[in-house]
C-alpha cells in the first residue's frame, strides 16, 4: 500500500470542522468527472446546479422552502443522534405527521377560523409522535433494534399513504384521482414573502435550531443527553435515564418530523397527495452528519441539500439531466463525509515513512524497561 493509518492519541479538532469542507470539495471534483462522461461542460452544469436556482429572489425564497422541513428534522435528529439514539425513520414519521395535519383539514373543510391551522400543526406533531413510539416501546420493552424498527415503519407509513388519498379521504369530485381536496386558506400556512411560496415553517425551523442549541448547551437535560450518548456508563452511574433518553429523542423527532409533514402539506402542496415528501426524511440524516450534530451547523447543511434539490431540479429542466442526478450528490456527499472523518481519529503515514510518535507514547516506552528491570527485581 502506498500509505497506512495510525491512529491518534486525541481527536482532531482540525478535522472534526474540515471534514464537511473537504467532504463539499471532493463532491464537486466527483460532480466534474460525473458531468464529464455524460458529456456536459463542466462550467454550464455547475452554474446551472448551484448557480442558476439562487440567481433571483424567488429561487432563494424556494431555498427556503425546501431547506425548511430538512432544518426541521435534522435539527431534532441531531439531539437523538448525540444521546445515542438512532432515528432512522424521520420519513415515516412526516408522512404520519402530514395525514394526521390533513386529517383535520378536511374534517374541518368548510370551517374558516384562526384555530385550524393551530390544530393542524398539533395534529401534525401528535402524528410523528405516535409513529415514533412504536420503535420507542419496541426498544424500551423488548430491546429491538430502533434502527430497523423505525426504518420499516417509513414503509408501512407510505403505504397508509396510499390508501388514504385512494380511499377515504380522496376527492370526491377530483375524477377519482388519488389526491385529496385542495385545503381551505385558513388550513394554508401564511406566506411571509409575498409573490413566492416561502412559508411560516422556515421561521419554525430558525426558531427550532435556536431553542435546541439553548436545549444542549444550556439544559441539565442537554447535558445528560450528550453523557447518555458517549458514556452510557457514566450516564447510568450518575443516575440518567436510558430510557429516558430513547423516550425523549424519539419523540422529540418524531413530533418535529410530523410537523414538517404538515408544513408541506399545509404550505407548498396544499392538499394530500400520494407522495408528500421527495425524501426529506432521510436526507435531514445526511444534514445532521453535515453539520456535525449541531444545530447551528445544521442550518448551513440544511440550505446546502436543499440546493442540491433545488440544483437537480434546474439541470432536469435545462440540461435534460434525470433528477436522480440529486440523489448522486447527496450520496456522494455522505461518501466522502464518512471517508474524511476517518482523519479525525487516524492520520496518514507515507509508505517508507516512520510513523509519528507523541511525548505520551515515548514516555511510555521509556517507562516499560524500568518496569520490567523492576518486576525482574522483584521476583
Amino acid at each position: 500500500m502506498l500509505f497506512s493509518l495510525q491512529r491518534r492519541q486525541q481527536p482532531s479538532t482540525f478535522w472534526v470542522f474540515f471534514a464537511p469542507v473537504a467532504a463539499l470539495i471532493m463532491t464537486l471534483l466527483a460532480g466534474l468527472v460525473l458531468f464529464g462522461l455524460l458529456g456536459i461542460p463542466a462550467a454550464e452544469a455547475f452554474y446551472a446546479f448551484f448557480i442558476e436556482p439562487v440567481s433571483s429572489l424567488y429561487g432563494l425564497s424556494e431555498l427556503g422552502v425546501k431547506a425548511a422541513p430538512l432544518i426541521i428534522i435534522a435539527t431534532a435528529l441531531s439531539v437523538g443522534f448525540r444521546a445515542g439514539v438512532w432515528n432512522i425513520g424521520a420519513e415515516g414519521q412526516l408522512i404520519a405527521g402530514a395525514i394526521a395535519g390533513a386529517a383535520v383539514a378536511l374534517w374541518f373543510y368548510e370551517v374558516d377560523a384562526y384555530f385550524v391551522l393551530p390544530l393542524m400543526i398539533l395534529a401534525g406533531m401528535a402524528g410523528g409522535m405516535l409513529w415514533a413510539a412504536i420503535p420507542a416501546l419496541l426498544k424500551t420493552r423488548f430491546n429491538a433494534n430502533e434502527i430497523l424498527t423505525s426504518l420499516m415503519l417509513s414503509y408501512v407509513a407510505a403505504l397508509l399513504l396510499s390508501y388514504m388519498v385512494h380511499g377515504p379521504m380522496r376527492d370526491p369530485d377530483g375524477f377519482n384521482f388519488p389526491e385529496s381536496r385542495l385545503f381551505h386558506e385558513a388550513a394554508t400556512m401564511p406566506v411571509i414573502l409575498p409573490g413566492t411560496r416561502l412559508h411560516m415553517g422556515f421561521l419554525v425551523a430558525l426558531l427550532l435550531v435556536l431553542c435546541i442549541w439553548l436545549l444542549l448547551s444550556r439544559t441539565m437535560l442537554g447535558f445528560s443527553l450528550k453523557v447518555t450518548g458517549a458514556a452510557p456508563r457514566a450516564g447510568r452511574f450518575a443516575g440518567f435515564s436510558q430510557n429516558g433518553a430513547i423516550w425523549f429523542s424519539l419523540l422529540l423527532g418524531g413530533g418535529a418530523a410530523g410537523a414538517a409533514g404538515l408544513f408541506e402539506v399545509a404550505g407548498p402542496i396544499g392538499q394530500l397527495l400520494p407522495s408528500v415528501s421527495p425524501g426529506y426524511g432521510f436526507t435531514a440524516i445526511i444534514v445532521a452528519f453535515v453539520g456535525r450534530l449541531h444545530p447551528v451547523g445544521v442550518l448551513f447543511a440544511g440550505l446546502l441539500l436543499a440546493l442540491s434539490y433545488l440544483g437537480g431540479e434546474s439541470a432536469q429542466i435545462s440540461l435534460n439531466l434525470p433528477v436522480a442526478v440529486t440523489g448522486v450528490f447527496q450520496g456522494l456527499l455522505l461518501f466522502f463525509l464518512l471517508a474524511a472523518d476517518v482523519l479525525i481519529l487516524y492520520r496518514v503515514i507515507p509508505r517508507g515513512r516512520r510513523p509519528v510518535i507523541d511525548e505520551r507514547t515515548r514516555e511510555a516506552s521509556r517507562n516499560q524497561p524500568s518496569q520490567a528491570h523492576r518486576s525482574e527485581g522483584n521476583t
